[in-house]
């Protein structure tokens, strides 16, 4: 990393200082600014433009911008036929917001392929503030009273931004990815920010697209900052909310 040419942010700086997007790093790709707060004042305004915090324990706060960006349109998430019909005879549930701290914690969990995290107590702790301010969100999938799978991230406007997701049984992540699509394409979202690209995700139906694209989208879709409140009050079966998505 370059430190002399990006950005170096304090404490004390006013949420919205960032450097313009364009002026991210090629290498490492996207790399725009280091320091600063994870306020939640200082995350909705850097996702609204386009950038994410993504660092390890004992480096300073990184913000990202990556070009090009992954993103997944809620529509075209590609359920295979082998996961449909697995669906058929599932008994697992969804439910929304129900367990927010036991979804982020499971996906901090160190796993056999990625023993690390990124997910630091400080992300912990600041996720869990946009949690209560209504801007986080989780999706817990259950078989029975266990929890097999889940994943969080924000809604700002119309844009939902995926942070990470957890399976502890075949299908549990994808199962909640489903419910996810299902209820943001019913709600008009163009699109989920899946941040950088990964085998599993373009094997999903993610694409990349320009960054000044995903600018353009997300200054259509986020104008309005409204916190997302459209998900159902109550569990729901996995096969009667997405097989026939």
């Amino acid at each position: 990393m370059s430190s002399s040419r990006i950005a170096w942010l304090t404490p004390g700086d006013p949420p919205g200082t960032f450097p313009p997007v364009d002026a991210a790093l090629v290498e490492p790709d996207g790399l725009l600014a280091a320091g600063g707060d994870l306020s939640v004042e200082r995350l909705i305004e850097a996702y609204t433009r386009g950038i994410f915090p993504w660092f390890d324990t004992g480096q300073p706060i990184l913000w990202w911008s990556p070009d090009p960006r992954c993103i997944l349109r809620p529509r075209r998430y590609h359920r295979s036929r082998r996961f449909l019909r697995s669906l058929k005879t599932s008994n697992a549930t969804l439910s929304f917001n129900a367990a927010f701290g036991d979804v982020i914690e499971a996906c901090a969990a160190p796993r056999s392929e990625q023993p690390g995290t990124w997910i630091t107590p400080d992300m912990l702790s600041a996720y869990g503030r946009l949690h209560e301010e209504g801007w986080a969100h989780s999706i817990e999938v259950r078989s029975g009273d266990e929890l097999i799978g889940g994943l969080y991230g924000l809604a700002i406007g119309r844009v939902f931004f995926a942070e990470s997701m957890f399976t502890r049984a075949a299908h549990g992540s994808k199962i909640a990815l489903a419910g996810l699509t299902s209820i943001l394409d019913d709600n008009g979202f163009p699109l989920i920010d899946c941040q950088v690209a990964s085998r599993h995700l373009m094997s999903i139906g993610a694409e990349l697209i320009p960054r000044q694209d995903f600018i353009a989208t997300l200054r259509e879709h986020t104008r309005e900052r409204r916190r997302f409140e459209a998900w159902p009050s109550k569990p729901v079966r996995a096969r009667d909310l997405v097989v026939n998505g």
